[in-house]
């Protein structure tokens, strides 16, 4: 074990000695009262804490975050292990079992010319994987509690993967102007079920334009969203600031100090 192993290692062991102590005689009662199930909700908020430092680039959040991620992992890993169904080990051992598995061009002497080729594998090894279980089919796996934007790109991502996309990015451009028209001619009929049914399939055409030009639509989603509020929050300072109420303000206001912000 190299000096940098030896370090995580130590540091892991350290963790699940807090983990251990907490959930020990004389920890704590909250703690002890856990589950992995009731744990689930706080996974997801620091998973999104994790993404909100990284996306930002601030690196002493993101090292933070990236902490409390992992502490979570190791708590709910050690009441699994209590439980008796599995421990930290079997996890991380069928994990890298896994990767190896999937990745016979980096662990063995497989080639492939090109991705479209490396992703065929990585599909085909995945099936022989769920063999026998309930994730026979190419969406099993697909988690359903993913936000509908991130699950809409992951959803036209396998579906690629299989084969079953468009030719070329001039017919996903056709295809999002139709909807679009599709979208316009719902509303004007007043029909709120089909204008919405239609926006929508607009949204999923235009997600999977986007990861074909190699953008991720919830994080460009995401960048469009903290643009716009700090944008908005030095328009209320700069008002703040000349002693105006934001409040008060008309549109022809706001929009001259969002230009103003905008330089």
């Amino acid at each position: 074990m190299n000096e940098i192993h030896a370090t995580h290692a130590e540091a892991l062991s350290e963790l699940l000695e807090v983990i251990e102590k907490l959930l020990g005689p004389e920890g704590c009662p909250w703690d002890r009262k856990q589950t992995p199930k009731s744990l689930c909700d706080y996974l997801a908020e620091e998973t999104f804490e994790l993404i909100e430092g990284v996306r930002a680039e601030d690196i002493p959040e993101a090292r933070e975050e990236l902490g409390d991620v992992l502490f979570i992992l190791l708590f709910m890993a050690t009441l699994y292990s209590k439980s008796g169904h599995f421990n930290l080990s079997e996890s991380m051992r069928y994990s890298a079992a896994k990767m190896i598995r999937r990745h016979p061009h980096v662990f063995g002497d497989k080639k492939f010319e090109n991705i479209e080729q490396l992703w065929d594998n990585w599909e085909q090894t995945k099936r022989r994987e769920n063999e026998g279980t309930d994730r026979k089919r190419v969406f099993d796996s697909l988690p359903k509690g993913l936000p509908p934007l991130l699950r809409a790109y992951r959803i036209n991502s396998k579906a690629a993967r299989n084969h079953f996309t468009w030719q070329s990015d001039e017919a996903v451009e056709t295809q999002l102007r139709s909807e679009w028209d599709e979208w316009r001619e719902a509303l004007a009929s007043g029909d709120e079920q089909a204008s919405e049914q239609e926006f929508g399939d607009y949204l999923f055409t235009l997600v999977e334009l986007g990861r074909r030009k190699g953008i991720k639509a919830n994080a460009a989603l995401d960048f469009a969203n903290q643009k716009f509020l700090g944008r908005f929050a030095k328009m209320e300072a700069l008002a703040e600031e000349r002693g105006l109420v934001f409040s008060e303000l008309d549109l022809d206001q706001m929009n001259a100090l969002w230009d103003e912000v905008k330089e």
